[in-house]
């Protein structure tokens, strides 16, 4: 999953020439930067801009606040340089805090210092494109409608959804699967074996021993499962669009399919003279069955079968 996260961040130059002014003499201004941060700094031929790439959210941001703020400033040498990261650090720490407060505060959840500097450092965390803290709050307001809409107090499932993916924020650092990390952290940090357990389980690697620990499951899918939630890389977007289309016409009465919707739904047409409308409804679901078998897709994936005949007469 976290190969397909972006590790890079792309920061404009005003020009080419502070491209020399960032390498410095014999290479002493990138390495400083480089040392000081953790980031690697690629300078190349793309006019007017150069790229931190690091695996770790956080420590590219402050990268990236220095750098713009050196660039600012102008002066780029080691001293010089060794202050804007100190500051640059500084403030990613107070915005931290401040994203962490703020999403406790949405969601209606009292945290400890602990759990509210882990999960503002989600602000930082993207997983296929989607921000992991809008995902936490998202997840943390579909379990509690799930658990007003059954009739059991919703206040657990607001909890566990907002800290299921908390282990996020240190997986760089600590090995093992993010919902056990996450499970260990809640319980370091006094959170009840409830919420513990629903963290744990919310992929699977425990089973769910309480219902608030279904209901953050289901919420997770389905914050993750929404149109546009998340992106994949443009080459897997077309190759599942052309999977679909390949699948609906190895069936001999299809005449024509295509993924529209951005691959939410696939329209076949058949050809009339070989299909009966029962054969047609048949298909629809043999198509449907296969797509479930054969593909991995989030969300849903709507098929439209269409059998259709048309008759044209002119009348002089």
């Amino acid at each position: 999953e976290y190969a397909e996260e972006a590790t890079v961040t792309t920061v404009p130059l005003p020009s080419d020439d502070f491209k020399g002014r960032i390498i410095g003499r014999e290479g002493r201004n990138i390495r400083t930067f480089e040392a000081l941060t953790g980031v690697e700094v690629l300078v190349d031929d793309t006019p007017d801009v150069v790229v931190l790439s690091s695996f770790h959210p956080v420590r590219r941001e402050v990268a990236r606040l220095a750098l713009e703020r050196l660039i600012e400033d102008g002066r780029i040498h080691p001293a010089h340089i060794e202050e804007k990261v100190r500051k640059a650090k500084e403030r990613v720490e107070e915005l931290i805090r401040e994203y962490g407060e703020k999403a406790a505060f949405e969601a209606g959840v009292e945290l400890p210092d602990e759990l509210i500097l882990l999960l503002g450092k989600l602000h930082f965390r993207t997983s296929y494109g989607q921000n992991q803290l809008r995902h936490s709050l998202e997840v943390s307001f579909l379990a509690r409608l799930l658990a007003e809409e059954i009739g059991i107090d919703p206040r657990p499932a607001q909890r566990a959804g907002l800290l299921h993916d908390i282990g996020k924020a240190v997986d760089h650092d600590v090995e093992g699967p993010h919902a056990l990390i996450g499970a260990d952290l809640a319980r370091r940090y006094g959170e009840p074996w409830p919420i513990v357990n629903a963290i744990a389980a919310h992929h699977g690697n425990v089973e769910p021993a309480t219902v608030t620990a279904v209901l953050v499951q289901a919420a997770d899918a389905l914050s993750a499962a929404r149109p546009g939630a998340r992106q994949e890389t443009y080459e897997r977007y077309i190759q599942r669009l052309e999977e679909l289309e390949r699948l609906a016409q190895a069936y001999p009465q299809v005449k024509e399919a295509y993924a529209i919707q951005a691959g939410r739904e696939v329209r076949v047409i058949v050809r009339p003279e070989k299909t009966t409308d029962d054969m047609t409804a048949k298909l629809a679901y043999d198509i449907a069955r296969k797509i479930e078998e054969q593909i991995q897709y989030p969300g849903e994936i709507k098929v439209t079968v269409i059998r259709q005949t048309q008759y044209v007469e002119t009348a002089r």
